[in-house]
């Protein structure tokens, strides 16, 4: 429990840090749409979870535009390695949900965070998004995200359970295997 207590420590600290960066910025610096929820907490209104029986991961409440929203499991721990609300996925849109075969997923501000039952937490946004959800996104062939998008020879790239898509010199192209 020790280990379990320092971890939990350091996730508030952080989140806590990070909603009174963002609780100080006015809306004029949201370079999103009206539909982005903004993150208007301060420490006090972020609330801390316990570990489960189960030995699931952490959660946090994170208060929003739409009221709390919890973030929480594996999904969590991909939302505060990516900077939590302060990060490129910011604040979360919605709260998780049940994707197809028994997965779950979790809408931010700045994409999307994806976790197939047996594997791990990914973040899809952007261009490579669109064409997965083009092509059906964890229901269709190309299934869960298996990688985060990183750098490749010109743009970026993300690896799925039925292929890859890549996003060069402004064109996306989807390759099934």
């Amino acid at each position: 429990m020790h280990h379990f207590a320092r971890r939990t420590a350091g996730y508030t600290a952080l989140l806590a840090a990070a909603g009174l960066i963002v609780a100080g910025c006015s809306k004029d610096d949201n370079k999103n749409d009206n539909n982005a929820a903004a993150v208007t907490t301060s420490a006090a209104g972020m609330q801390h979870g316990e570990e489960h029986a189960s030995g699931a991961a952490e959660e946090t409440k994170i208060a929003t535009q739409a009221g709390d929203l919890t973030v929480s499991g594996a999904i969590f721990d991909k939302y505060v390695q990516n900077g939590g609300p302060t990060g490129a996925l910011g604040a979360p849109l919605e709260a998780q949900e049940s994707g197809p075969n028994d997965g779950k997923y979790q809408d931010f501000v700045g994409g999307t965070v994806y976790k197939a039952k047996d594997g791990e937490a990914h973040i899809v946004w952007g261009e490579i998004r669109k064409a997965w959800e083009d092509n059906g996104g964890a229901m269709g062939k190309l299934g869960y995200p298996t990688s985060d998008e990183k750098d490749i020879a010109g743009g970026k790239a993300s690896d799925f359970s039925g292929g890859t898509i890549t996003w060069v010199d402004g064109k996306t192209t989807v390759t099934m295997k």
